[in-house]
């Protein structure tokens, strides 16, 4: 594996806010979302984390729970969601979140997610992380009681073009400190 290939896919990856609803997501390639995510680094291997995917008429169902007013208007054409819930630690992790005073669950769950996104990227698929949803709805019509911490929302873009990514600048968001410097 040559060293930009991650950093090409990274330039590609974006938020994505308007789906063509006449492209049904294949399940090959949202296995193979869910299939990456697995293997990414969490606080002892914990996992903190369940992944519910829900595609077809059921998404189309359930697009509303992610709408307020005009707040993410998009998903009605979305034809896949994968909808991401706390679990619990394994002791390890939480005896580690306890002493230092961490929440790893929420970083565990981030790391995840971007995961699921970039492999979704590489395979031709768009997606838009979603933090504003009907938290209730969403618990009820998965029948659990577990805390949704996201929703990503899956599917094929109405349009290929890129928008352009406005960005913090360097400065402003790292710093390489050596002995050197």
């Amino acid at each position: 594996m040559e060293f930009n290939q991650f950093l090409d896919l990274a330039k590609i990856r974006e938020s994505c806010r308007e789906y063509d609803p006449e492209r049904e997501v294949e399940i090959e390639k949202l296995e193979a979302c869910l299939e990456s995510m697995k293997l990414s680094p969490s606080a002892c291997n914990a996992q903190p984390y369940f992944y519910y995917v829900v595609q077809g008429e059921d998404a189309k169902n359930i697009s509303k729970y992610f709408q307020v007013g005009t707040m993410n208007s998009f998903v009605k054409d979305v034809n896949a969601f994968a909808i991401v819930t706390e679990e619990n630690y394994n002791l390890s992790a939480k005896i580690g979140s306890s002493i230092k005073n961490q929440d790893y669950k929420s970083i565990d769950i981030g790391i995840s997610a971007a995961y699921f996104t970039a492999e979704a990227t590489s395979l031709g698929l768009s997606t838009c992380i979603i933090g504003w949803f009907d938290e209730e709805k969403l618990q009820k019509f998965l029948k659990t009681k577990s805390r949704i911490r996201l929703v990503i929302a899956i599917g094929y873009a109405k349009d290929d073009k890129l928008r352009e990514k406005k960005r913090k600048t360097s400065d402003a968001i790292y710093k390489i400190v050596s002995e050197d410097k």
